[in-house]
């Protein structure tokens, strides 16, 4: 959660060619050019039309050379942000060896539900990460 920079509501998106559905295309955040991808594809999930709710996470990820560069992540919304103590998250759960759960964190304990915590920077792996710097550059 440290590599959220900030949360924006959903702006003209350009699209980008050669680019996985997920990869909504780029868009101009204050003269920064930033890739985004939508989650929601990403993991699996049927694509959702967009709400008032609906948001971009810019979040910092690790590049394969070990420097850093901004993503947004759509969202369907964001409910609160909160600080968690290291006793309400627990490890992720074994699903099974067939299931991959290297991109979770782990699982917070929110009252009375359950948080899915992620590892942004495994969300997407680091080649794929500058794989898309370099289209978008190109």
């Amino acid at each position: 959660m440290l590599k959220v920079r900030e949360i924006i509501r959903v702006t003209t998106i350009t699209a980008v060619p050669q680019m996985p559905a997920y990869v909504r295309g780029v868009i101009n955040l204050r003269g920064k050019i930033i890739p985004v991808m939508d989650l929601r594809l990403r993991f699996g999930f049927p694509d959702a039309p967009s709400t008032d709710q609906t948001c971009i996470i810019v979040v910092q990820v690790r590049l394969v050379e070990g420097k850093s560069t901004q993503m947004g992540l759509i969202v369907d919304g964001v409910e609160e942000v909160l600080n968690l103590a290291a006793a309400d998250i627990e490890e992720t759960p074994d699903f099974g060896s067939q299931i991959a759960t290297d991109y979770i964190v782990g699982m917070a304990k929110i009252k009375s539900a359950v948080k899915t915590l992620l590892d942004i920077d495994r969300v997407l792996s680091a080649n794929e990460i500058s794989h898309f710097r370099k289209a978008v550059a190109n």
